[in-house]
């Protein structure tokens, strides 16, 4: 299996070294704008027996995208979700699986277009294949599947540091610009069976997880579920995706919001324009990028209706560590190595449907969980 892994930035090394621990993988092309500088995890072992390449590519550039795919079995897709539309159509026409860390609930429907093609070239296309959306996904879909009927689902998510340190108690677990999209973009949920949206940061809660992370807060975040509010409505009385934060943060993050400093309007200072969430970032991505802070990944997907005429409920939660052997964060490990699974099973066929499918239709529940669990990320079921 040749795999070609886009975007050398965290998440696309960690499904770079995953699909380097499989013997069946032949050949790993990871390919960037800017190549160099992989981290130790990569860059320690070389070139893996040749069987890591890495290679210069300009996404932008069609011509040198598809000299990229083709040949290859599947393509991963870990660069910003803007891309993925096009980066779908060019795999289906390499003849390439391909699959994506998503991020965008309307681009995933563009990519549903797709499915004609697809399914003619003989190819799976899966978007919104990491933490959330990707594994949450799977695991809702898996408890709706379990009850008779599911009249609730919610779903909750967090990549935090291990050790919080005020006023924010949070950590660049990922790309900020990313973090402050979900914080100021509206949420879809369901509400009586239908799709609305409610407003991010709102209708804060707490969850309780075992010591030492503890009670967490969780509110609405927009893209965590991606399409699913979409594929039962009308089956699902409510559905909503939270985000997980220690306590204070949103009472921090809303009056920031609502000050306009996370705008992407430009307003003039002292005659110059300059844009309020470009200097939010400046000002505040040196005080939480942690290189060497340590990371955790809290998960809990709780599904409530009825089985044999009786209430049920179905609960999966997941707590993931940093990885200190090798410097691989939770979230990396838990988002990286979903998609290289992802990928993994698109190519060896455990994934059968071909066409464009979003993972909670096309990934096998068991043997995902199993493949997550050989990677020490242990799905428990309460």
């Amino acid at each position: 299996m040749k795999m070609l892994v886009l975007g050398a930035g965290l998440q696309g090394c960690a499904c770079a070294y995953d699909l380097l621990q499989n013997p069946a993988v032949s050949r790993v092309t990871l390919a960037d704008l800017r190549p160099d500088g992989l981290p130790a995890f990569l860059a320690d072992r070389g070139d893996w027996g040749g069987r890591l390449r890495t290679v210069r590519l300009d996404v932008t550039d069609p011509v040198a995208v598809q000299e990229t795919m083709r040949g290859q079995t599947s393509v991963m897709s870990a660069i910003p979700y803007y891309y993925n539309g096009p980066m779908a159509r060019a795999a289906v026409e390499a003849r390439c699986h391909f699959a994506d860390l998503g991020g965008n609930t309307e681009i995933v429907f563009e990519q549903k277009k797709l499915d004609p093609e697809a399914s003619t070239a003989g190819v799976s296309v899966i978007p919104d294949c990491g933490l959330a959306p990707g594994m949450v996904n799977i695991l809702a879909a898996e408890g709706i599947r379990r009850l008779d009927r599911a009249d609730k689902v919610k779903v909750y998510v967090g990549g935090l540091p291990q050790q919080p340190e005020p006023p924010l108690n949070y950590q660049i677990v990922y790309s900020l610009e990313g973090a402050l999209d979900y914080y100021t973009t509206p949420s879809w949920v369901l509400r009586g069976g239908k799709p609305v949206q409610v407003d991010a940061l709102s209708e804060l809660e707490a969850v309780d997880f075992p010591q030492p992370v503890g009670t967490l807060e969780a509110f609405h975040t927009g893209g965590g579920i991606s399409t699913l509010p979409f594929a039962y409505q009308g089956q699902v009385d409510v559905m909503e995706y939270k985000t997980l934060r220690y306590p204070g943060h949103v009472a921090i993050m809303r009056p920031i919001r609502e000050l306009g400093l996370l705008d992407n309007s430009p307003v003039e200072v002292k005659g110059k324009s300059v844009v309020p969430r470009d200097v939010f970032i400046a000002a505040v991505h040196p005080k939480l990028h942690k290189p060497r802070g340590k990371d955790l990944v809290a998960l809990q997907v709780l599904v409530t209706g009825t089985r044999s005429g009786k209430p049920a409920s179905v609960t999966f939660r997941l707590i993931d560590r940093y990885d200190a052997e090798h410097g691989i964060s939770a979230m990396m490990r838990t988002t990286g190595y979903s998609l290289s699974i992802t990928g993994q099973m698109q190519a060896d066929g455990r994934v059968t449907l071909k066409g464009v499918h979003t993972p909670d239709e096309a990934i096998p529940f068991a043997a995902y969980v199993e493949e997550l669990g050989r990677r020490g990320i242990r799905i428990e079921e309460l």
